[in-house]
């Protein structure tokens, strides 16, 4: 009675003890993941709902031997939207968005789709060109590091619409009317007739509301929090293009000193989040845009004729972009379009070759 009573405590407490000892074999590694941005941001959410996770997955399933202790500080604990660069760079975060959009001057390479509408409105096609621009061209590569970043991957909007509080037809209803395009985006009104209005997301309901603006170049899956359709319920699909916006970058000082079981981590998380991202985006489109028409929102499309004199009307602003953005800016020119040509796609504007001829 007594000897199998002794084996079952001895297997019973055995187990435990294993578990004990190989949580002890792990090597515990401090980093702290941080936005200006909260969760509830689709770029944010990506970054704790796939990109920790998948970090954490990675570990487990190639020898179990480190484990991350995640410090988080979203949602702009730490710093502002207009200071993701510098929080990875000077390290006050270890991990961080950076948003590239808002880094005209210290960043101008990675904004070469700002300065390039009409070029593809296929978001994924955009984060699989620049997962490979951030690799390959050695001018953005020299820029990230330059700055003591790696970037892990690639964030896009979907494609840019208008909304607005009166419908448009023709190129023509656009003529007079004030528009909210803040930042680059304002160039791609130019020949329209309209008037650029800086703003942002935040501001768009609010200045359209009370006059400031009668609409907004946006994307769906940013439109719909700030409800913008209950003030501009014409939303007139014009497939201006997705854009590049950052991603996922670690301070290079920091990667460098994690074990390389951590490091390669990072680097496959990085990956996957950047492909769960575009399916993440392509399911929100459809989900946006069913929910505002489902709330009054009265969707058309630009014909493709007015599209077509839209895009023909417009200046040459990558040859502006490319004078004031550094002799690798053609480089970077000729390696964007050669991405999106060779996933099948037809720029709307050849501006790789405009500026190259």
């Amino acid at each position: 009675m007594n000897a199998p009573r002794r084996s079952l405590l001895f297997g019973a407490s055995a187990l435990p003890l294993f578990a004990i000892r190989a949580a002890q074999a792990q090597s515990a590694v401090n980093v702290t993941i941080a936005s200006s941005h909260p969760v509830a941001n689709y770029w944010v959410s990506n970054m704790k709902n796939v990109f920790q996770p998948e970090v954490d997955k990675h570990l487990r399933d190639n020898g179990n031997t480190h484990r991350i202790n995640w410090r988080e500080a979203y949602g702009g604990t730490l710093y502002r939207f207009q200071d993701t660069m510098e929080a990875v760079r000077d390290n006050i975060t270890d991990i961080g968005y950076v948003g590239t959009l808002w880094e005209g001057s210290t960043m101008p390479l990675q904004n070469v789709t700002y300065f390039t509408p009409f070029a593809t409105g296929d978001h994924g096609v955009v984060a699989n060109a620049f997962e490979r621009l951030n690799e390959t061209v050695p001018a953005i590569r020299q820029n990230w590091e330059g700055l003591n970043m790696i970037p892990l991957s690639s964030y896009i909007t979907d494609t840019y619409h208008i909304w607005s509080n009166f419908p448009v037809r023709t190129l023509d209803d656009l003529r007079n009317r004030k528009i909210s395009a803040p930042g680059t985006s304002a160039n791609w009104l130019t020949g329209t007739g309209a008037t650029p209005v800086d703003g942002a997301l935040t501001t768009y309901y609010t200045d359209i509301q009370t006059g400031v603006s009668e609409g907004a170049l946006s994307f769906f899956v940013g439109i719909l929090p700030t409800r913008v359709y209950e003030v501009a319920k014409y939303i007139t699909k014009c497939d201006v293009g997705a854009m590049y916006v950052g991603g996922i970058a670690v301070n290079r000082q920091r990667f460098g000193r994690y074990p390389e079981p951590v490091r390669a981590a990072l680097v496959a998380a990085g990956k996957i989040s950047t492909q769960k991202h575009i399916e993440d985006v392509s399911a929100r489109v459809a989900a946006s845009e069913a929910e505002m028409v489902q709330k009054g929102a009265i969707v058309t499309t630009l014909p493709a004729a007015e599209r077509e004199r839209w895009i023909r009307g417009l200046p040459n602003i990558a040859r502006t972009w490319v004078d004031s953005s550094g002799p690798a800016s053609r480089d970077v020119l000729t390696a964007y379009f050669a991405a999106i040509r060779a996933a099948g796609q037809t720029p709307g504007r050849n501006w790789d070759r405009e500026v190259t001829a």
